[in-house]
């Protein structure tokens, strides 16, 4: 590859990865072209250079941002079974998940988003969904594979409540109640 060709794929790598970020902190609607390509050293007139539509840069940005999300997930899943699932337990249900949004699960992040979305958003992120439930059917394979949509809900939902509320002491109080919970579930499904 030449520079020149080099040269614009990285930009175009800096334009999606800013725009993932953006999605996921401040949501779809709220994601300015302008900004993007000023954030990314770009001028606003070199958008069409990368992408033909916002449309295009929003779809893409939706399958990094699932991507990029999911990345601390499938990494403790490697633990295997119980030890895996209370990983993903602390880690999704954590402070630093609630207050870094740009960097999380976009599952999380963009529900109500994703809904509103076109196709193709929803397909990538309908794809999430399914991998998530995928391996949390891996994790708990002793048990009825249908649980694995309340775990999926109940980390999904106990974050977003967290981010919602205005009192801090609450926010916490979502998260670990909710990742006591689950951690006893997960510890005696009865």
């Amino acid at each position: 590859m030449g520079s020149s060709q080099a040269d614009k794929a990285a930009s175009h790598d800096r334009i999606v990865k800013a725009a993932s970020r953006r999605i996921r902190r401040d949501g779809i609607d709220n994601v300015s072209v302008a900004e993007l390509m000023k954030q990314a050293g770009l001028t606003h007139g070199g958008f069409y250079r990368h992408f033909d539509s916002r449309d295009d840069l929003v779809a893409e940005a939706i399958d990094a941002a699932l991507s990029q999300g999911s990345e601390r997930v499938h990494a403790a899943a490697k633990l295997g079974g119980a030890d895996a699932l209370g990983a993903i337990i602390d880690a999704y249900l954590s402070r630093l998940h609630r207050d870094k949004p740009e960097t999380g699960c976009a599952v999380a992040a963009l529900p109500t988003d994703t809904a509103r979305a076109d196709a193709r958003v929803r397909a990538a992120y309908s794809q999430q969904v399914r991998t998530y439930l995928d391996l949390l059917a891996e994790l708990t394979p002793a048990r009825d594979r249908d649980e694995r949509h309340l775990i999926l809900a109940a980390l999904v939902g106990a974050l977003l409540l967290a981010r919602a509320v205005d009192d801090p002491d609450l926010s916490d109080e979502i998260l670990e109640s909710a990742a006591r919970a689950l951690h006893r579930y997960v510890d005696d499904p009865r």
